[in-house]
């Protein structure tokens, strides 16, 4: 009987305990499409620093793109956190951005007459190459 019990005990614990534990959707949510905009745009501008370190290094990508979408850093955040949890949604929104950073490499890329590496998936290594693992 104590084995029935505990079995039952155990069954309850279990299904109780898989409940969805997704994030709630907060009040201010971005809209997804603002969201990869959002994104892109940050991706560009952290990009232009990293290329171009020496005149960007003062400018604040994070408060620009908050002043451009009329959003504040509490409201990306809540909203980053709310995609992420549905990984599966969170990965296509970074897909779009990342098909759209390859748009545009493609399109300069045509006015330069230049073909630049690709920017999105990582380059081989070579034995010179450094790896930090």
């Amino acid at each position: 009987m104590m084995r029935i019990v505990v079995s039952i005990f155990c069954i309850l614990l279990v299904m109780v305990s898989c409940k969805d534990t997704a994030i709630d959707e907060p009040e201010n949510l971005i809209q997804e499409d603002k969201m990869v905009n959002i994104i892109y745009d940050l991706a560009l501008l952290e990009g232009v620093k990293t290329f171009n370190s020496s005149n960007f290094q003062s400018v604040k990508s994070n408060d620009f793109v908050y002043k451009k979408y009329k959003i504040d850093s509490l409201q990306f955040a809540k909203s980053t956190q709310f995609y992420a949890s549905d990984i599966n949604r969170y990965k296509k929104m970074y897909e779009e951005v990342g098909k759209r950073i390859e748009a545009k490499k493609a399109h300069l890329d045509s006015l330069t007459g230049k073909k630049t590496k690709n920017l999105i998936t990582p380059q081989k290594t070579t034995q010179n190459t450094p790896v930090i693992e």
